[in-house]
């Protein structure tokens, strides 16, 4: 065989397998694991905002000057994410039941933390007189809450060594259910999911449900100063998992804890989002590594009160982190002269504040809340109480028991319907400055663009696409694919953003982009990051979180930056490709996106720049022309699926995929409605 022949048999394998049979997707842009592009840059760039933590804390740590300073520091920026918190209101705070117990009794106690909005509790209170202390117990993410075996026996045991104990059910837990139908039952899952659809509601307010939590919590302590059996100088609280962290957020806030103990708690927010990705919406703070926060400040902002850590060595949260943590708070409170108020307990077991923890905290609260005598001992055996036999409603749940429940969804959407009666009705040009400043988007962009010419894809139809990887400096890269028309300079161009990415339009919309052929137009496809080819694998997104792109989101969140106005980023990233390249920088640009890409190109139309205006071509368009010299860059938008309004969401609040959606305040600026008014005749719906 000739050389010749082997080079032309060579060409054609290369041809036929460029050329995908019809019905199956084209091969990506992306020639590594296209799926691992998003998170990895997204982690990375949680790493570099933590960077100048680690280097500050180990500054800070070294003096107690610097200690105090750093402490004072991660405290006021928590506060700042933290989002506004109630005022304080009545608690009509009332005791609907009792349970004699051996040595105290069990009091059902239901108050409301605000307004119509009730709280669950029991209330373990010792026999005897005179005050005593108290402890606040923050259950973990069971089901059954302050029922639980295990919270019920740490509640027993505290309550037999003399003090009285408030077990709270948390949000969306217990007898909280915030999503329910009429007759009760929960609309989702589970506490989990609850607490992620209730966070992003919460977040388009610039509210979060961690600080609807802490507001739980802190009433709860202002119900117990009122009761007479409490001494208000000698308060503790403890928490186990989910409840740790509600203790961290807690003792973070709440100056009038004395003591303190966390179970099981995710030490180091950096490493877990790395390791086993966001958790669910009850720890989650959006905007906390914009600030540099990490979940290892909170045991520092309690420096140098006593705080004990209770550790399992066969726990799934990291020990090593665990104990990492506790290192760095001990150097705080050594920096402070206290090294002796914070210690680290670890025993051989796994998740959980089992008998040996329990047992330890006891003893830690006796030692700095001033107790005397003997420590009693665990009961051995215990039966736990049935749940029924805690509750506090009559129905088992709040949303049937009280006929005036405020749901925090309902308050929610309450909030937001108030605000939109009080936004002012926007210009376009006075739009576009409060979406660059919501997005964080400025005017410059696109100086260092990359453009990457890759190969050509040859369709079955005979269609010739112009594989490009766009890469701008600090962004990950931008996958595209441009149609030229055959024959004359194009007219026009297409920029389309597809949801389920380019692969699926190259497959299934081959009669639509035949037709932009015919017309003179050039099409030029985009997979916005997430989407497509760089589409977040669903084993790594749990399908309890109703989101598709839950890790992507969060992290993005986190970072301070929502995928939302990343993905704008994207598209001013392609017009600036389409304003470098020769045969596109003068075309009139028709912007056309569904799904998850709607509402990126609205944002995006109202950011982009005006042009030149095109010469026109003859006496009768030049006296029907529009006055003055530049127009939009983006003549038309068009625009299928999407939320109606970021409101949507409040007021159907078990809809999936909300976080795609999510821009942190937006509601207390503007809404899709405003967006669709300013874009006038420009937009339109496919």
């Amino acid at each position: 065989m000739s050389k010749l022949l082997t080079a032309l048999l060579a060409l054609l394998a290369l041809g036929a397998a460029a050329q995908p049979s019809p019905g199956k997707l084209p091969s990506p842009v992306i020639d590594w694991r296209a799926a691992t592009t998003l998170p990895t840059y997204l982690l990375q760039q949680v790493h570099a905002q933590y960077e100048p933590r680690r280097a500050e804390l180990d500054k800070a740590l070294g003096s107690a000057t610097g200690t105090q300073a750093y402490r004072d520091s991660v405290r006021t920026r928590f506060r700042r994410v933290l989002g506004p918190l109630p005022a304080r209101t009545p608690l009509r705070a009332r005791v609907v039941g009792t349970v004699p117990q051996v040595g105290f009794r069990i009091e059902k106690v239901v108050y409301e933390s605000t307004p119509r909005h009730h709280v669950t509790a029991n209330l373990y209170v010792p026999e005897g007189k005179g005050k005593k202390p108290t402890v606040l117990l923050f259950c973990g993410h069971e089901n059954t809450s302050k029922a639980t075996p295990s919270y019920q026996q740490t509640a027993r045991l505290f309550a037999r060594n003399g003090f009285v104990v408030l077990v709270i059910d948390p949000i969306s837990q217990g007898e909280r259910m915030q999503l329910t139908d009429a007759s009760g039952k929960p609309l989702t899952r589970g506490g989990t999911t609850e607490h992620t659809l209730l966070n992003a509601q919460a977040a388009l307010l610039g509210r979060s449900l961690p600080a609807a939590e802490l507001w739980d919590n802190v009433r709860g302590l202002d119900y117990l100063f009122t009761r007479p059996e409490v001494d208000a100088t000698r308060v503790g609280c403890l928490g186990n998992s989910g409840g740790a962290t509600q203790t961290a957020y807690f003792i973070g806030y709440d100056d009038r804890v004395q003591v303190a103990a966390l179970c099981s708690y995710v030490a180091s927010g950096e490493r877990n989002l790395s390791l086993t990705g966001p958790a669910d919406g009850c720890v989650q703070l959006p905007g906390a590594g914009a600030v540099g926060l990490d979940i290892a400040d909170w045991p520092i902002m309690f420096a140098p009160k006593p705080l004990l850590w209770l550790t399992g060595r066969y726990d799934f949260v990291d020990q090593t982190d665990m104990e990492a943590a506790y290192a760095d708070t001990h150097r705080a409170y050594a920096a402070l002269g206290q090294p002796e108020h914070t210690s680290l307990f670890t025993y051989d077991d796994g998740h959980g504040i089992s008998a040996p923890k329990r047992v330890a905290a006891v003893a830690w609260f006796r030692r700095w809340l001033g107790m005397s005598g003997p420590a009693v001992p665990e009961e051995t055996p215990l039966v736990a109480l049935p749940e029924a036999a805690l509750r506090c409603t009559t129905t088992g749940q709040v949303n049937t028991s009280f006929k005036d429940e405020e749901t925090l969804s309902a308050s929610y959407l309450i909030e937001a319907r108030a605000l939109a009666k009080r936004r002012p009705s926007y210009s376009p040009e006075a739009l576009a400055a409060v979406i660059r400043r919501q997005l964080g988007i400025d005017n410059t962009g696109g100086n260092s663009l990359n453009i990457d010419l890759r190969d050509t894809l040859r369709l079955p139809n005979g269609q010739a696409w112009q594989n490009i990887l766009l890469r701008n400096a600090d962004q990950p890269p931008l996958p595209a694919r441009l149609l030229l028309p055959t024959g004359p300079t194009p007219t026009r161009l297409v920029l389309w953003l597809p949801d389920l990415g380019m692969a699926t339009v190259l497959r299934d919309s081959a009669a639509r982009l035949a037709a932009y052929q015919r017309q003179g137009t050039a099409v030029l496809l985009a997979d916005l990051r997430g989407l497509g080819e760089t589409a977040d694998p669903a084993t790594f997104n749990d399908p309890k979180y109703y989101n598709q792109e839950y890790r992507p989101t969060q992290l993005a969140l986190h970072l301070g930056r929502p995928l939302l106005a990343q993905r704008v980023a994207d598209v001013r990233t392609l017009l600036s490709f389409s304003r470098n390249d020769s045969r596109l920088r003068t075309l009139p640009i028709l912007l056309r996106a569904d799904g998850r890409a709607a509402l990126v190109a609205m944002h995006a139309a109202l950011l982009s720049p005006l042009v030149p205006k095109l010469p026109v071509a003859n006496a009768t368009e030049q006296a029907g022309a529009t006055s003055g010299t530049y127009i939009p860059q983006l003549e038309q938008v068009q625009v299928s699926g999407g939320p109606s309004s970021f409101q949507h969401f409040l007021e159907n609040p078990t809809t999936k995929d909300a976080y795609s959606e999510v821009l942190p305040r937006v509601l207390r600026t503007y809404d899709v409605s405003d967006l669709r008014r300013a874009l006038g005749s420009r937009l339109v719906n496919y």
